[in-house]
């Protein structure tokens, strides 16, 4: 299905989903939304688009919210500057901010997954007055520390090297990309699925041997079962569109972000949080000390989940039971109107 017909696909599946730009401080960022009541914004991650929280924009909106799916500047239909440190934190952040503000709203609630999970929990550390409330999936929450990212992940890994670090170069991972950027995309996200991933045991998706591509560990061609070809269309045409530099650019800022948040270093996000993440999810495996340490990181910590047997792309993997612990969740927060 070509991308054109794939987004008017999405339209006339959902036609109470509204898209629009809108202007701020840094550009202008492309948003969908659905519903009316308190605002909810949904920040996604790599390599996605607003398309991912298509099944929360209909569930928000029944329970009585305003949801807003944006594409995250780099991606999609949002401003993508020429300028790798344009894509530092803090200008995710703001970019936050300018939406909440052109919606002519005073304050939000801030939900992230994959890289949208730490833009959001930062959008929350920074700007209190602004987000009130932060949900974050698949990706813990992981206060800034004394180790420089780079550093860090230059340890991982032995002889082969660690994807964020393979990611670093300009150039490189787009080359082996934009070739072929539905089949990438397509083995990138079967990799990180429950029911497509490799077995355990094998070679780990997350480590590139010197003179090899990422996509060398990809597994088989059959994709996931929450991913059909038309989802997979819509994926792929943005990408075609507007190619993988503004999105790889949130990796490559990484040590920039490490000096920019020094004054938070190991400061806690104190609004009430909800985590979801699956089990067969590397980043909930790795970071089980993250996790563990919420009592002292997220000390609004209103409910924490470990989705059994799912992947990373939660969302999208069980729509529905990330659908009823969200509502749930945002109708105990104290200022929501729709408590029971």
């Amino acid at each position: 299905m070509p991308a054109v017909s794939a987004m008017s696909a999405i339209s006339m599946e959902n036609p109470a989903v509204r898209h629009r730009l809108v202007e701020v401080p840094g550009g202008r960022i492309h948003l969908a939304e659905q519903g009316t009541g308190p605002l909810v914004l949904l920040v996604h991650g790599f390599p996605e688009s607003w398309y991912s929280w298509r099944h929360q924009l209909p569930a928000l909106a029944a329970a009585g919210f305003h949801a807003v799916a944006v594409d995250v500047r780099g991606y999609g239909r949002s401003s993508k500057p020429a300028d790798v440190a344009a894509y530092r934190m803090l200008a995710h952040v703001a970019d936050n901010v300018g939406v909440v503000r052109a919606l002519g709203a005073e304050s939000a609630v801030v939900v992230g997954h994959d890289w949208g999970s730490p833009i959001a929990a930062n959008s929350a550390l920074l700007r209190p007055d602004v987000f009130t409330a932060v949900g974050l999936l698949s990706v813990p929450y992981s206060p800034r520390n004394g180790f420089r990212p780079s550093d860090a992940f230059g340890m991982l890994g032995g002889a082969e090297e660690f994807y964020v670090s393979y990611f670093q170069r300009p150039g490189r991972a787009e080359a082996e990309i934009e070739p072929d950027v539905r089949g990438w995309l397509a083995g990138f996200y079967a990799g990180l699925s429950a029911d497509t991933m490799p077995p355990a045991g094998e070679e780990s998706l997350f480590f590139v041997p010197e003179g090899a591509k990422l996509s060398d560990r990809f597994p088989g061609d059959r994709l996931p079962s929450w991913l059909t070809e038309a989802d997979l269309d819509v994926y792929a045409g943005e990408f075609e569109r507007s190619g993988l530099t503004g999105a790889l650019n949130r990796y490559r800022n990484v040590d920039r972000d490490w000096e920019d948040l020094a004054p938070w270093d190991g400061a806690p996000v104190r609004q009430p949080s909800l985590f979801i993440g699956g089990t067969l999810d590397a980043s909930t495996t790795w970071m089980a000390e993250a996790i563990a340490a919420y009592p002292t990181t997220l000390p609004g910590l209103i409910s924490s989940h470990l989705l059994d047997g799912c992947g990373h792309w939660v969302q999208q993997e069980r729509p529905d039971e990330v659908n009823g612990l969200l509502v749930e969740w945002l109708r105990s927060l104290p200022a929501s109107p729709h408590r029971p």
